[in-house]
This record gives C-alpha cells, sequence and structure tokens, in this order.
C-alpha cells in the first residue's frame, strides 16, 4: 500500500488556492480540468516535496471544485491534513498577518491548528523538538473549534 493524497471539496478555487499556496506554501502540481465531468482537480505538495513527488510519490492534498457546487458542510468530520514546519511561531505570524485565524495557538511551541476557507482543519507541528513557550502564543486562547 501507498499513501497517495488526500482529497478535499472546496467551494471556491480561488479562494483556496489563495490560502493553501499563498499563505500556507504548498504548490501547485498538477491540475486536471473535466469539462465532461464539469470539476477541476488541484494537486498540491509541500515545497519541502516537491522533488520527491514523481520520484516516491510524496503526500498531496487534492482539491476538488466541483463546478456546479459552491458550498460544503462538516469539513472536519474526516480529521485534519497535518504539516510539519520548520518554525511553528514563525508560520502561525504569517499566516495570521495574512489574516488566518489561529484557532488553536502554538503555547507549547509544538502544536498549533487553523481553518482553510472549507473548514478543513489544519495541523502545524514542529519540526525536531519543541521551541520554548513564548508570547504571545503561551497566553494566547483557543479561537473557534479547530
Amino acid at each position: 500500500m501507498e499513501y497517495l493524497h488526500t482529497m478535499v471539496r472546496v467551494g471556491n478555487l480561488d479562494q483556496a488556492l489563495d490560502f493553501y499556496c499563498n499563505k500556507l506554501g504548498l504548490v501547485e502540481t498538477r491540475r486536471i480540468d473535466n469539462e465532461k465531468g464539469r470539476y477541476t482537480l488541484v494537486f498540491l505538495a509541500a515545497e519541502r516535496d516537491i522533488g520527491n513527488v514523481e520520484k516516491t510519490r510524496a503526500p498531496q492534498v487534492e482539491l476538488t471544485y466541483n463546478w456546479d457546487e459552491h458550498e460544503y458542510q462538516g469539513g472536519r468530520n474526516f480529521g485534519h491534513l497535518a504539516y510539519r514546519v520548520d518554525d511553528i511561531y514563525a508560520t502561525c505570524q504569517k499566516l495570521m498577518d495574512a489574516g488566518v485565524t489561529i484557532n488553536r495557538p502554538p503555547r507549547d511551541g509544538h502544536m498549533a491548528f487553523v481553518r482553510s476557507p472549507d473548514g478543513i482543519s489544519i495541523e502545524l507541528l514542529q519540526r525536531g523538538e519543541s521551541l520554548p513557550p513564548q508570547e504571545p502564543w503561551a497566553s494566547m486562547p483557543n479561537t473557534g473549534s479547530w
């Protein structure tokens, strides 16, 4: 068995790509527009995995945009996507500066959660050892659900 990707349905492809690519930092690796099926598939990978996508089939996120459907409920019902980051604090600050709500701040220097525009829960994990707790993260409360 080989893990290939996680599929997430999105209601607004431009808004989803802005979040996943411009704010979270993923890179589009492939796109399929299916006129007959009236959908678009966009495959995204973490920048570190780009060279491995074809060689080793690195994990990817498949955004599925159904042209005639624009709203989905219960995005959290499948769990979450998880990404390892080099600096949890810098990543969360970058997301916050871009207008993304940090639902579960990295109080422990190790883990944070945010949500995509479609309500998909995304876990961010610190690469290696947890960073020492620091403000404003250490005392920041949760916001919404994650």
